[in-house]
């Protein structure tokens, strides 16, 4: 490993002159896509600026590694400012930057469009916000991991060591969708089983990643088939003028190596490739404990080439390759991973997505995307026989999704006040389903699957946004989508309405309604029937639907300072449960490898979530920052019992302080250290007790009744981080070293109580206690 690194350092001192870098980016018209031209880009409290040229592009040159506030201003302009660019010795700093037209001219009147919380889509009105790579790696906890990130926003929980799955204001995390570049994908997780949307460790490379956005409620009718919430991810371009490249070694994120560069610096074309390559081995042999004696193996490719401006428009190619295995032993019985029992797993991903943009004219632009997504579960589960002390095959699982993705805009910004979006979606959804299990060594297998065919999901939508002046924004849209499997279908309404009093404060206002698919494999699972032929009883189920209805107060209280409030009321109905009386709901699945298996579902269930949220927020300047996020929520859910009952993920509050402190040293002050940490105290989560002396009676786990009746202990986690840059003197070259402890107090979260057939006894896991996370990178 020396020899190797040597030879990556001597490499870079061969073409590196100096440790000064550039602010290069693209500044365009954030509703027509245009770019803008002659506008004044500027460093704040510095005489360096640049103006855009007629495509748009600008450099900011010999910048010392810092922190920078950028601004940019054009007449008939909203002012933009961009706080905390890091510029380091290593790496040129990339922007894509928008501005939005004002609706009305004012005289001595200064509008600025400088909200951090502001998002990419400009047709979200509530419960959004974009997220920063910056931020996925600052802060403490949070294992590089987009998911992880998000957990420590208002209304987001994510109380297992195990998975990231994202629990939205008590929403089954079914709820949420995932799209990259504009294609909806199926789960970008290693260790993911098809549908669910969570895994054990994210396929989503952060170092390939831009700022994206991220909603809680009533989203844009641009986002279909989602009840909770929407990841919108974007892959960045890489640099068009200069090749770079980037090495980092981390516990969970493995050896990495991702390289960028110019494919034809006049077209602006270029390349950006990433690959990691798990080292859970390694720690596993340092006595980090990671969840799980067994050693889990992982790697993902991750790319993408940009043409950059052609005749035919701009295209772009992007994608992910994914895989992982693990196995698991049937002594492992404290395993976050495999329920007690052994199991051999193994999980692939195929991302594979083409972009096109065209501009039609200054007004005016098309946006496509064809893509495939593919997505495979490889799963052998063994069971231990008391009675005859051996070890037999319970379970083989053998799944594979592949989905043929369309989607298309027509995008028009009709004046400064009035903009349009109609867009069409289509996915062809491939299926080889095939699964059997037994209840014990002695019966016969079950064949739950056997399935092998195609269906498809079409959406369609229409969306505007309309300025009635500088004060009041109005969003409206509808959105249609219908499942040609049994024909289902439902037409959505969405309105987002925003009223600004002054610089400093808005309120907003939300309401949408969502529909969603149940996960793809519940509408084959079979029943055989007395003549030997099968039945699939859920397939005509509908999709399950949800009102959202929020309200939003925010307010700069100074400066680097924002307070923001929404409360909210969430009502789901069409929900799958049993047709005859019963706790069972589809709300309370998708926090497992596997989803739950309940056949002769039909759609009359219902849900509700309610809740208030609080984020105070200290931005990053004067060297430190903060964030405090509180969420009082109720999760309630009726079966076809009638029964109101909590969700299984009514953890009643969320409560997290995140704050950090930076300091430059160094005789030159080029260098920094960094200390950041996380507290988080959240409701333990609901859960359905054992029934001891009827498990013991039957010799396999019996649940109690009373479903959901109990709660786990209250979660409670501490993380601190120290982190050290060092930007070399002469050359292109920065190093970062960073030490990431998590659960400093080694505190005991409970995470299952099941039953254990071998002590006939109950038998309790625990969540991970204290878990150092190391991760160095060197860019040049």
């Amino acid at each position: 490993m020396k020899k190797y690194l040597l030879i990556v350092l001597f490499a870079a001192h061969c073409f590196a002159q100096n440790n000064k870098q550039n602010i290069q980016g693209t500044l365009i018209d954030k509703l027509s896509q245009i770019p803008i031209v002659g506008a004044t880009v500027q460093v704040v409290n510095s005489d360096k600026q640049t103006t855009s040229d007629e495509k748009g592009n600008f450099i900011l040159t010999d910048l010392s590694p810092d922190r920078y506030s950028i601004k940019i201003t054009y007449m008939g302009y909203k002012e933009v400012v961009i706080p905390n660019v890091i510029v380091t010795s290593g790496k040129e700093v990339i922007l894509d930057l928008s501005m939005e037209e004002e609706a009305m001219h004012l005289n001595e009147v200064v509008i600025k469009s400088s909200n951090k919380g502001a998002t990419n889509n400009k047709l979200a009105s509530v419960s959004a916000r974009t997220f920063s790579m910056e931020e996925v790696n600052r802060y403490a906890g949070g294992r590089s991991d987009v998911a992880r990130l998000v957990s420590n926003f208002a209304g987001v929980s994510t109380p297992d060591d195990s998975r990231n799955d994202i629990v939205i204001r008590g929403n089954s995390p079914v709820g949420v969708l995932w799209r990259i570049d504009g294609m909806t994908v199926t789960n970008p997780n290693h260790f993911a089983s098809i549908g669910t949307t969570g895994g054990a460790v994210s396929a989503l490379n952060t170092n390939l990643l831009k700022n994206s956005d991220f909603f809680t409620s009533a989203f844009p009718a641009e986002y279909g088939n989602a009840t909770s919430g929407v990841f919108d991810i974007g892959f960045r371009n890489g640099n068009a003028k200069k090749r770079e490249t980037t090495i980092q070694l981390g516990v969970i994120t493995g050896i990495e190596a991702t390289t960028e560069g110019p494919i034809s610096k006049k077209q602006g074309s270029s390349y950006l490739v990433g690959y990691r390559y798990s080292l859970a081995g390694v720690a596993q042999a340092m006595g980090i404990n990671i969840g799980t004696t067994a050693t889990p193996t992982y790697q993902d490719l991750s790319f993408k080439l940009n043409s950059g401006t052609t005749k035919a428009g701009k295209f772009s190619l992007f994608g992910i390759l994914a895989s992982s295995t693990i196995s698991i032993g049937k002594n492992n019985s404290s395993s976050l991973f495999g329920g007690g029992i052994q199991v051999d797993f193994g999980s692939k991903i195929g991302i594979v997505g083409l972009n096109h943009f065209k501009q039609i004219n200054n007004k005016s632009f098309v946006a496509s995307t064809f893509g495939i997504n593919y997505s495979s579960t490889d799963q052998n589960s063994y069971d231990f026989d008391k009675p005859t002390n051996t070890s037999y095959s319970k379970e083989i699982n053998n799944v594979s999704k592949t989905g043929y993705n369309f989607n298309s805009s027509y995008n028009s910004k009709i004046n400064s006040k009035w903009f349009v979006k109609i867009g069409v979606q289509d996915e062809i959804i491939g299926l080889n389903l095939f699964y059997k299990t037994k209840d014990n060594i002695q019966t016969d297998w079950k064949q739950v699957w056997d399935y092998n065919s195609y269906t498809n999901l079409a959406q369609v939508y229409f969306q505007t946004k309309y300025s009635i002046n500088n004060k009041i924004t109005l969003n409206a849209g509808l959105h249609s989508q219908r499942f040609l499997l049994n024909n289902a279908t439902t037409i959505e309404p969405r309105l987002g309405l925003k009223y600004v009093i002054n610089n400093k404060s808005s309120w907003s206002l939300g309401y949408g309604l969502h529909s969603q698919m149940q996960p793809i494999n519940v509408y084959f699972l079979q029943t055989q029937n007395p003549d030997g032929s099968y039945s699939y009883n859920n397939k005509d189920l509908d999709f399950t639907k949800s009102q959202h209805y929020v309200l939003g107060y925010d307010l700069q209280l100074f400066e680097d300072w924002r307070l923001k409030a929404e409360m909210y009321y969430q009502y789901l109905y069409n929900v799958p449960v049993n047709t005859f009386p019963s706790s069972y709901s589809m709300l309370n699945t998708g926090a497992s490898f596997k989803t739950d298996l309940e056949d002769h579902l039909t759609n009359a269930g219902t849900g509700k979530n309610y809740g208030l949220e609080l984020t105070i927020e200290k931005f990053f300047s004067k060297g430190y920052y903060g964030l405090l996020t509180g969420s009082i929520y109720s999760s309630k859910y009726k079966g076809s019992d009638g029964i109101e009952r909590n969700t299984a993920f009514n953890g009643k509050y969320v409560f997290n302080i995140l704050g950090g402190k930076e300091w430059k040293v160094g005789t030159e002050k080029r260098n920094k250290i960094s200390s950041d940490f996380k507290f988080t105290n959240a409701g333990g989560r609901a859960f359905t007790p054992v029934d001891l002396t009827a498990s013991q009676t039957s010799g396999h786990e019996t649940l109690s009744p009373d479903a959901y009746s109990a709660n786990y202990s209250n979660y409670f986690r501490l993380d601190i981080k120290g982190s050290y840059t060092l930007n070399s003197k002469t050359k292109k070259i920065a190093q970062s070293f960073s030490l990431d402890l998590q659960n400093v107090t080694n505190h005991k979260n409970m995470f299952s109580q099941t039953y254990d057939n071998q002590k006939m006894g109950l038998s309790y896991t625990y969540q991970l206690g204290f878990f150092p996370n190391f991760i160095y990178k060197l860019q040049f």
